[in-house]
């Protein structure tokens, strides 16, 4: 059944309160289990506003759609699932909405980042340390590049940068000196175990090493499926497509997704006041969104103790702000 294979939704109270405010189009880009798309229609349908909603829900991971679907049959008249890459939402979201005749007028997105629970926990997908399968870490599994690849024939430096840069590993050299060295006598490294061993072997047992596990399958991850870049266009699209007064909620996960997550709505939510000392009594140009979520939320101790996955879980929410006619139109 699909809630077994895939654990409870982060910070879904949270989302919902956030998010379920008004009949209309939702949107959740990260569909994975459809955990908090089914939380989101249900408090829709609390609130007399199912009917009149629509749920969009995106992600590139099959098996993800297949789950959701199910998971989401009651609710089969107002949802559509979609298979694609959140970082077209905006396209993907047009594209349904025309199909369907109606207005791309979005009232709520969530973005939850990072990899689901069920693919850590598929061996296959080589996600996980703790699991023996192959070097993988595709998200849509079709994609060019795996994580075997980049351990192969990635040189030295470029994998120490690589580990450093989305890894923030303090070993980065030694740890890219290591896999050099092992790949010149003992060749190709092509299992995850492979790997985690390699890496305790070099940084000899204790509890830093599992942090420095994380941060190279993390850093690897990243890097086989861009996501850094693909998040900076979500997010991008996902404010086009949204209506005014419609609110964008993102759960990030490590501190390189918070730090774009952060910087974007900071850029996006400022008004221009012109230069220094000019006095001006209202702005140039207003900024495009408001700040919902001043400091990041976080998730309970008691979520926390049913759902570890959320202890690192950060959620920020953005409202979109309606035109207005800026100083220089008038």
């Amino acid at each position: 059944m699909a809630q077994e294979r895939y654990h409870e939704p982060v910070l879904v109270t949270e989302v919902v309160a956030f998010l379920a405010r008004k009949p209309g189009i939702y949107v959740d880009g990260t569909l994975g289990g459809g955990g908090h798309s089914l939380a989101l229609l249900h408090a829709l349908g609390d609130l007399g506003y199912a009917e009149q909603s629509l749920l969009i829900g995106i992600d590139q991971d099959d098996a993800a759609l297949r789950e959701a679907a199910s998971k989401l049959q009651v609710y089969a008249a107002n949802t559509a699932v979609v298979k694609g890459n959140f970082q077209d939402i905006d396209a993907l979201v047009k594209r349904v909405c025309l199909e369907k005749g109606l207005e791309p007028c979005v009232a709520g997105i969530l973005l939850d980042l990072g990899v689901s629970s069920f693919q850590i926990d598929t061996a296959e997908r080589g996600f996980s340390y703790l699991r023996d399968g192959a070097l993988d870490m595709r998200m849509n599994g079709a994609g060019d590049l795996t994580a075997a690849d980049i351990v192969n024939t990635y040189e030295e430096r470029d994998l120490a940068r690589l580990f450093w840069r989305y890894g923030e590993e303090p070993r980065s050299r030694s740890l890219a000196k290591a896999i050099a060295a092992h790949r010149l006598t003992h060749g190709a490294i092509n299992r995850t175990q492979e790997l985690a061993d390699l890496i305790r072997n070099h940084a000899h047992g204790g509890e830093k090493v599992i942090k420095t596990l994380s941060r190279v399958f993390q850093a690897l991850r990243i890097e086989v499926n861009s996501e850094l870049d693909v998040l900076r266009l979500a997010l991008d699209g996902a404010l086009d497509c949204l209506d005014a007064q419609g609110r964008l909620a993102v759960i990030s996960y490590h501190s390189l997704e918070d730090r774009i997550v952060k910087t974007f709505f900071a850029e996006k939510a400022k008004s221009d006041w012109g230069p220094k000392g000019v006095g001006l009594r209202e702005p140039l140009t207003y900024g495009d969104i408001s700040l919902i979520t001043r400091k990041p939320l976080s998730a309970t101790p008691q979520e926390i103790a049913l759902n570890s996955r959320a202890r690192s879980a950060k959620l920020r929410v953005i409202e979109k702000m309606p035109l207005r006619e800026s100083v220089s139109e008038k």
